[in-house]
């Protein structure tokens, strides 16, 4: 008789989580775990920027999935169709051929990929922070600028290539402009023939407020940080055109640049619309119990689900955060214990314990247990609350030593030669992780 089999698609936060309560939790006979993920590898999202920026080593922040579950078996590739009456996911494998997984239970955890809009050149000129290969292909791209430039004659090509534009005033896009506008302050003093005048950062988004999640205080303390330093902000505004070498903004003006970060939000994994199921925003309804309704033996978590928030109450949903979906796996996980034993399934519940946001250098804003911290005790708190989440202890041991090198020995402004341009923009294909 064959055991039942448990097919998780996707190995982010959720989807690592998930397989690891259930491989703690099942005896191997019990059941077969799958799970389906393009990558080898389990991705800790929020410190990419510090990759981009140098701090971080890209290993620092990747668990490999073949060291960390010992019985799950990896699909290399990207589920791409589900068929709920058939039980069955077809996958796209990373070599281009497609195969059929059976499943007795589904967790779908496939993430999320980066929102895009119908902007004329947008997909062909913008760089995405949503990946492994993103951060560490902008790093390349952001250095070769610097060399590009200070090699150039020609002061409005020069211009161009010291106009940096990120588009985005969530934790992403402020991030990400922060720990890159202080990498290439730095730089500068490598290179002496290019003048400092030149560089410009600017921060856009349609949005009225900066960092709208951390509230009206910190999100404004954020802003005179970033304009103290040098990078422009500009608020309800966006991008109406993008060229290989200016950005046509809605306000009427256009900024010399040859480098867009594009950070402007998420959208679930593309899998999801391809159930016979209700969504609500894009993702999946699912009950307290993290179950989709009708569908029994398939649950649904993280990006990609719309689960109802009960600490707070009312029409509420959880928001897309890896904090909730670290959370949901262990109750998905319990869940799926139970539908296999004969148990009650359990509902979600967590109260979000708040949000950091890293400023670069000695500079934070962070809202833990709702009390607000700015400076040198909200970074304290910032990198306290990413060495406590990385995935493993070797993960931590990695990301401080890193953190404590950079300190000491700063950056030596290497490119690793990711300048295929294909491999950075948004016309890529994106996998879920």
């Amino acid at each position: 008789m064959s055991v039942p089999r448990i097919v998780i698609v996707g190995a982010g936060f959720a989807g690592y989580a998930v397989a690891r309560r259930l491989e703690r939790t099942l005896r191997p006979a019990a059941a077969e775990i799958v799970i389906v993920s393009p990558f080898g590898y389990t991705l800790y999202q929020p410190l990419l920027p510090e990759v981009a920026a140098g701090l971080l080593d890209p290993r620092s922040i990747a668990g490999p999935l073949h060291r960390k579950l010992r019985r799950t078996r990896l699909i290399p590739g990207t589920a791409t169709d589900v068929d709920l009456a058939a039980r069955r996911c077809e996958v796209t494998m990373i070599d281009g051929h497609t195969a059929t997984v059976r499943y007795d239970r589904l967790v779908l955890c496939p993430g999320s990929v980066t929102r895009s809009f119908d902007i004329p050149g947008l997909k062909e000129h913008a760089h995405g922070m949503k990946s492994l290969a993103d951060a560490v292909y902008l790093r390349d791209h952001v250095i070769a600028q610097l060399e590009l430039a200070n090699a150039g004659l020609d002061t409005a090509e020069r211009a161009e290539r010291l106009g940096f534009l990120v588009v985005g005033g969530g934790y992403s896009g402020v991030e990400t402009a922060a720990n890159l506008q202080l990498l290439t302050s730095k730089a500068l003093r490598s290179f002496p023939r290019l003048d400092p005048a030149l560089l410009t950062w600017t921060l856009i988004d349609v949005a009225p407020r900066l960092l709208p999640e951390m509230g009206d205080r910190l999100g404004a303390v954020a802003m005179r940080k970033l304009t103290r330093r040098g990078i422009g902000i500009r608020l309800g505004t966006t991008i109406e055109r993008l060229t290989a070498t200016s950005a046509d903004l809605t306000d009427g003006s256009t900024l010399p640049c040859r480098t867009v970060v594009w950070t402007a939000g998420v959208q679930p994994s593309p899998v999801v619309a391809t159930l016979d199921a209700p969504t609500e925003r894009g993702r999946l309804v699912v009950g307290a119990d993290l179950r989709l309704p009708g569908t029994p033996g398939v649950f649904a978590v993280g990006d990609a689900a719309a689960v109802p928030d009960l600490d707070k109450g009312g029409d509420a949903i959880c928001p897309p955060t890896a904090q909730h979906a670290t959370r949901q796996a262990r109750t998905a996980a319990r869940n799926v214990v139970a539908s296999l034993h004969g148990g009650e399934p359990r509902p979600y519940r967590h109260r979000d314990l708040g949000m950091v946001v890293d400023l670069g250098g000695s500079q934070a804003v962070a809202r833990p247990l709702g009390v607000p911290l700015t400076g040198v005790p909200a970074q304290a708190v910032t990198r306290g609350y990413h060495l406590a989440t990385v995935p493993s202890a070797r993960a931590k041991a990695r990301v401080l030593g890193d953190w404590l090198l950079h300190n000491v020995a700063g950056d030596d402004l290497i490119r690793v030669g990711l300048m295929d341009p294909a491999t950075g923009s948004l016309a890529d294909v994106e996998h879920s992780l």
